[in-house]
């Protein structure tokens, strides 16, 4: 009998054999060469730069996005050592998205703590996920000297694609929801999912693995329509999550995304179903800003959300999109066939629909 796989400790397993390399490439990172070094005087400002830098890094994160590089890989033969510095860039990208993205949302927290433009400003939060995201492409340069250059550009040229589309989902996120938009469709909302989830948090790990792998473009073909499926399970959970769950006591605020207006699948569908002074009062609840929205608002949102079935909408599409990821990886990816690395992929859709934040 086969032995149930904790995807959770599969994480902590990556996590622990990844940070080390990050928290080195950070280090490094602040050792200008002697042409352009920093007076000794001026130590205490390169100190704050550090830190502000190190903050969300030194946070770390459940470490899925470079644990399915890792995972992608073996389970087509490939060596974890060979993807060690995508896998490292992979959560500096993450580090840095995030970073905007608390800027752009204007978020209390992250990862248990409060969100970086909240402790020092918006214009030094900017700047510190501007330097992530240059340590992102720098490591990414150092995979020259690990897989050569040919894998090297092609892992380069699969990081533009991904992110090319992540920035076009936000994009689309933000012009909805400056708009205040309230007749979306469910396709129009996974537009956004496939681009900033199925993509960024799924497909474009996975793909990048595969591509260490040597796979084929019909492989990685198979892998993006694998992850879009998944990532639409992902998003909807996280969002669900957010209404209904204190994602084990790390959150400050139940119905952040409302607070943030933010537009996700049961909005939407209260939206498109809210009858009479329900609609009214919950257009008037949306069209405030967040910091004019009340927790009583909000409380109201959730409860109708309940009550027209939009809570359930969202179940009932995250069970539809799981049968069509684990159908797909069936009947598609047998190509991920070394284990424990299939299995262990397997159990990451499992998690998915079962994760309590």
């Amino acid at each position: 009998m086969t032995t149930p796989v904790n995807f959770l400790e599969v994480l902590k397993t990556y996590r622990s054999y990844l940070w080390p390399l990050i928290e080195a490439e950070l280090d490094k990172f602040f050792h200008c060469p002697d042409f352009c070094q920093v007076s000794p005087k001026y130590q205490s400002l390169v100190d704050f730069h550090r830190h502000l830098i190190e903050e969300y890094p030194r946070r770390l994160g459940k470490y899925v996005r470079p644990t399915l590089i890792f995972l992608t890989a073996q389970a087509m033969g490939s060596k974890k050592e060979l993807a060690i510095n995508t896998a490292a860039a992979m959560q500096l990208s993450e580090d840095w998205i995030l970073n905007h993205d608390d800027i752009e949302d204007n978020s209390l927290q992250r990862r248990g703590s409060p969100a970086l433009h909240r402790l020092y400003g918006k214009e030094l939060a900017t700047n510190a996920g501007d330097a992530l995201h240059v340590l992102m492409w720098h490591v990414l340069r150092e995979n020259q000297n690990l897989i050569g250059e040919k894998l090297t550009f092609a892992i380069l040229d699969e990081f533009n694609t991904m992110l090319n589309r992540t920035v076009l989902g936000q994009t689309i996120e933000i012009k909805w929801f400056q708009e205040n938009k309230a007749d979306l469709t469910d396709d129009d909302i996974l537009l956004i999912l496939e681009s900033k989830t199925g993509y960024y948090t799924i497909s474009g790990p996975m793909r990048l693995g595969a591509i260490l792998a040597g796979a084929s473009t019909d492989q990685l073909n198979h892998l993006y329509n694998f992850g879009k499926y998944l990532g639409y399970c992902f998003q909807i959970q996280d969002d669900l999550l957010d209404l209904t769950s204190d994602f084990s006591g790390l959150k400050k605020q139940t119905g952040n995304d409302i607070y943030e207006g933010k537009r996700t699948l049961m909005l939407l569908h209260l939206f498109r179903n809210a009858k009479g002074k329900d609609l009214k009062k919950l257009t008037d609840i949306m069209a405030k800003s967040r910091e004019e929205k009340t927790a009583t608002d909000v409380t109201w949102v959730i409860t109708k959300m309940g009550e027209y079935g939009s809570l359930d909408h969202g179940r009932q599409l995250i069970d539809k999109f799981i049968k069509e990821a684990k159908d797909y990886f069936s009947l598609h990816l047998d190509f991920l066939s070394t284990e424990p690395y299939r299995s262990q992929l397997l159990s990451f859709v499992n998690f998915l629909s079962t994760r309590d934040h």
